[in-house]
């Protein structure tokens, strides 16, 4: 691993040196008070820079965790600006909410909250290129156009490039930013067009980016041991042994101030107790942490297994429902009159997020002042995290955004950057603290399980008529696990007449919190199995019975629960046709299957093309995807990358991936035992962009929950096993096992 330095140099102070060198600063969060004053802010953090040499400096000001933001939310501004791709170079903002505004990498939200602001960065900037270039010539603005990163006045044949021009436009008033027309997309050059990943060349040639990158001056290394059993408390440690290991600077037992309550994920996302051993190295801090004979307090959620939580599920589910959540017509009257009806149980597990980078942190407390390198998706809320937890300033805290090496929901929670912190400021030293993969395991905020008891009925012509499911999750009261709930308008609510989604809930002493597409991930796999289920039950072909569903509705509900059945009835006949669905004849132990899901303002349909050998072991060919996330693509490359990782990430928790409760602690220890899907496994994905006249949406989530259900649905059409509990079993889909 490259050991070189990885530096986040002061933006302030690199916005002062551009405006003493003569280059334009532009930041969009003050472009409108600028404009109210009639004047301009030289000393910003900001979006824009040229530089006199016509060098172009984007930043992306939120983190990048594989999603492609980096490159896409500058290509935003550059497309406005007019200037040509190849002189803009891409620069990582920090944390810094005052320029910034939200500065989140979760909910598939970078694009539609950007998409009007960033795009009127570089329409302002544009705009004061031409107003430069109007009083350097004496020509009206009107007469003035840009392309490729020049000013020309075609009457006079004068032309000038913005770095030419950028000294005066430092000096010109800032416009009202909302009364610039944007461009039409007719005229996108940037915007639409397949641009590679800003970072690539670094990445693929080992350049210091991503938080396990990190070096400091004089920085020494930790290692933090936690109770197997969430939140346990040290009872012993063995101190003087850690700190007998060569290289071992301090051994220290961690007792945080009491949980922060109501953060994200609970009072679990910040300090829990542990021991901490800081050493001249991470192996000499591994092997310090291996002599300490921890012995850990009692906990009470230490009798907790996965097994009791199948039992307990059972129990719920032959019992009355705790509370109902919705309710539309009468579901028992009309389950009565069903010419066929169908009962299942469906099941699915705890899983990690098993980020490939483990998670880590640097940080550096000096003179009450604390500097923390982390790859982090909510960056502001790990600042104040942290300032609750040691008590400081948040204002005395800086938050530089690393590389992020896969997000997927566990990097929204900041407990490793408080432990890094607290270390810090306990060792007297710049600290970088960095899990193992047993740690990452063991120690994560995991997509929590839950039980699904289905009843389901359809009328002589093969309509639903009518929908149960009692929901068994985890959560106390009237209050769910953290990603533990199902919202009431998840569809089919508001399609079938006759309707009811009830729920009951188990204590759970396990961390909980938000996974790629939190909740759909599994929910859609449950619904739109048990679609299929019903469609085999009214003797109809699993799309048209979809179709039949779906109707002829246009909107149904009102935002921002509203649900576009003709968005949704669009992506399902297109990944029909694109996948020849029941047009091919397939062979002996091949089979398709097709499920939709809305999330994250995205409608997804995908089929699967898999079989499923003599011994139950299940290959996966193809997947077609069809995909409606409004008008526009603002990066085809990344674009597609999303997707297909959308889709490998969901065949991957649904063939293999499972966290078991034991006595309150997890099973799983590293990729032996929780296998990721390689690469000689990954399936072929065929994708297809329908542009329809709605705001773009996001990308990163919403193409996975439906690859899980239409793998399900696949093995069913290739062997006649419905499978009904994650991960699949392959011993389940034997032969010999089905006709037992």
């Amino acid at each position: 691993m490259s050991r070189t330095r990885l530096e986040n140099p002061s933006r302030r102070g690199v916005i002062k040196a551009g405006a003493a060198a003569g280059g334009l600063a532009l930041s969009f969060s003050t472009l409108a008070s600028a404009h109210a004053k009639g004047g301009r802010d030289q000393a910003l953090s900001a979006y824009v820079r040229i530089a006199p040499d016509g060098i172009v400096t984007i930043v992306a000001k939120n983190p990048e965790i594989g999603q492609g933001v980096m490159t896409s939310l500058p290509m935003m501004i550059a497309e406005e600006l007019d200037v040509d791709w190849s002189q803009v170079r891409v620069e990582q903002a920090d944390n810094n909410p005052a320029v910034f505004g939200r500065q989140v990498a979760g909910g598939s939200t970078s694009t539609p909250l950007n998409w009007e602001d960033l795009r009127r960065v570089g329409a302002t900037a544009r705009a004061m290129l031409l107003d430069a270039a109007s009083q350097t010539w004496g020509t009206p603005v009107g007469e003035c156009a840009t392309a490729s990163g020049a000013v020309s006045h075609a009457a006079s044949g004068r032309k000038a490039t913005y770095g030419q021009l950028c000294a005066k436009a430092a000096t010109c008033v800032i416009p009202d930013p909302k009364s610039l027309r944007l461009k039409d997309p007719a005229d996108y050059r940037i915007i639409g067009q397949p641009i590679a990943q800003a970072d690539t060349p670094k990445i693929v040639t080992g350049k210091p980016l991503f938080g396990i990158d990190v070096r400091l001056p004089g920085m020494l290394y930790a290692t933090y041991e936690k109770a197997p059993v969430f939140a346990a408390k040290v009872a012993a440690a063995d101190l003087a042994a850690a700190r007998s290991v060569k290289g071992v600077r301090k051994a220290f037992i961690v007792e945080p101030p009491p949980p922060m309550a109501g953060g994200l994920g609970g009072p679990l996302s910040g300090l829990l107790p542990g021991v901490a051993v800081v050493a001249d190295s991470w192996w000499s801090a591994k092997k310090g942490r291996e002599q300490l004979n921890i012995r850990w307090a009692e906990h009470p959620t230490a009798t907790q297994t996965s097994a009791d939580f199948d039992v307990r599920a059972a129990a719920l589910a032959a019992s009355p429902p705790e509370r109902n959540l919705r309710k539309d017509g009468d579901f028992t009257a009309a389950l009565k009159t069903a010419s066929a009806k169908v009962e299942a149980s469906y099941a699915y597990p705890f899983i990690s997020h098993a980020t490939l980078e483990p998670q880590n942190c640097t940080a550096r407390f000096t003179g009450g002042k604390l500097e923390i390198w982390a790859p982090t998706q909510m960056p502001e809320m790990g600042r104040q995290l942290v300032a609750s937890t040691l008590g400081l300033k948040p204002d005395d805290i800086t938050i530089h955004m690393t590389r992020c090496g896969g997000g997927f929901g566990r990097r929204l929670m900041n407990d490793y950057m408080v432990e890094a912190a607290w270390i810090a400021r306990a060792s007297g030293a710049p600290v970088k603290l960095l899990w193992s993969r047993e740690d990452d395991l063991r120690h994560d905020f995991y997509r929590p399980a839950g039980y699904h008891f289905l009843q389901g009925g359809v009328d002589p012509s093969g309509r639903l008529i009518a929908w149960r499911d009692h929901f068994v999750t985890f959560g106390q009261g009237e209050q769910f696990a953290s990603s533990a709930q199902m919202n009431p308008l998840e569809f089919p609510a508001r399609f079938v007449p006759n309707y009811a989604l009830d729920v009951s809930l188990i204590p759970l002493g396990v961390p909980t919190g938000p996974l790629r597409a939190p909740g759909s991930n599994a929910i859609a796999f449950v619904v739109q199995s048990f679609i299929d289920e019903l469609a085999l039950a009214a003797s109809a072909d699993p799309i048209e019975f979809r179709l039949k569903l779906l109707g002829d509705h246009g909107l149904v509900g009102e935002a921002p629960g509203a649900y576009h059945a003709g968005r949704m009835r669009g992506v399902l006949k297109a990944a029909a046709e694109m996948s020849g669905w029941g047009k091919t004849a397939l062979a002996h132990g091949m089979g398709m299957g097709v499920a939709f899901h809305f999330s994250h303002q995205g409608y997804f349909a995908e089929v699967v093309l898999a079989s499923v050998s003599d011994q139950g072991e299940v290959k996966v060919h193809k997947v077609w995807v069809a995909a409606d996330v409004g008008r526009q693509i603002v990066n085809p490359s990344g674009a597609l990358n999303q997707v297909q990782g959308s889709v490998i990430d969901g065949i991957s928790e649904a063939l293999g991936q499972k966290i078991t409760i034991e006595a309150g602690r997890v099973v799983e220890s590293n990729f032996n035992d929780y296998p990721l899907l390689r690469m000689p496994d990954a399936p072929k994905v065929e994708v297809k962009f329908l542009k329809t006249d709605f705001p773009p949406t996001g990308l990163g989530e919403p193409a996975l929950p439906p690859v899980v259900p239409a793998l399900a649905n696949a093995i069913f059409a290739a062997c006649g096993v419905r499978v009904r509990s994650l991960p699949i079993d392959p011993a389940a889909l034997k032969p010999t096992a089905k006709a037992a």
